[in-house]
């Protein structure tokens, strides 16, 4: 049986790849905004979950913007 995050985990890096211009926390930004807007709560729910227990295979921006995600999250 293939791994239910494996289509998330793609998405927001390829995400990541096509929003990152050189800045990265801007890049995060720009991503966390995108899925904020365009994910569905449980999608969402579910790229956080696996970026605080393993996250291995997010990028570098798509590990940024998770914690931005997270942190829109809890503020309101």
């Amino acid at each position: 049986m293939s791994d239910p995050l494996q289509p998330l985990i793609k998405m927001i890096n390829q995400i990541s790849v096509n929003l990152d211009h050189g800045d990265k926390d801007k890049a995060a930004e720009a991503v966390a905004s995108h899925i904020k807007k365009f994910w569905a709560r449980s999608m969402k729910q579910q790229i956080i979950e696996y970026a605080e227990s393993d996250g291995s295979e997010l990028s570098a921006v798509s590990k940024l913007a998770v914690e931005r995600l997270n942190e829109l999250r809890k503020a309101g």
